[in-house]
């Protein structure tokens, strides 16, 4: 059983070791590379509790830690690529270990993100990620009956694909 919940201050430190996995994961697609001390950097962790918009969520399959979903709510036109809504919701960050992967705990927990924060939507994906890219058309495909644009972009704001959609409530 898939459960989600907000992920508080004080337990953080969860956070920031599936960061490492996750960057670990990613960094095929992305580059990132170890800092000196053999730790990925993530220029918005801190962020993620000082920041109203944004919103860190736990992934946990049958009690055991799965990944997270790192939300940003609300953000003004100006903070996104794509979308031309007032203010539209963002996937910053979405990891699902390779353990619970293939089993549609990312789907649903998408679809339970997507419902929880209802409006406009983008989820982007860096350039070269194909699986990343092949699950979000899926999932976002599902959840509005293929009614979503996908825009590929290769500028110095982004570069691969963005999804722009939306959810009603």
């Amino acid at each position: 059983m898939l459960e989600i919940t907000r992920i508080p201050y004080e337990e953080k430190t969860i956070l920031s070791s599936l960061i490492q996995l996750y960057r670990y994961d990613s960094s095929e697609f992305d580059g990132h590379s170890l800092n000196p001390h053999g730790v990925y950097l993530y220029k918005y962790f801190d962020h993620q509790w000082t920041e109203s918009h944004r919103y860190p969520y736990l992934l946990k399959v049958d009690g055991e830690i799965a990944g997270f979903v790192l939300v940003m709510k609300g953000v003004p036109r100006e903070f996104v690529k794509v979308s031309q809504a007032e203010e539209t919701n963002v996937i910053s960050e979405f990891f699902v270990m390779r353990k619970f992967r293939g089993k549609g705990y990312g789907k649903q927990a998408a679809h339970t993100i997507f419902r929880t924060h209802p409006g406009a939507w983008e989820v982007r994906q860096t350039k070269g990620n194909q699986p990343a890219n092949r699950f979000w058309n899926r999932v976002i495909g599902d959840i509005t009956g293929g009614a979503y644009t996908e825009v590929r972009l290769d500028n110095e704001s982004w570069r691969g694909p963005i999804q722009v959609f939306e959810v009603k409530e």
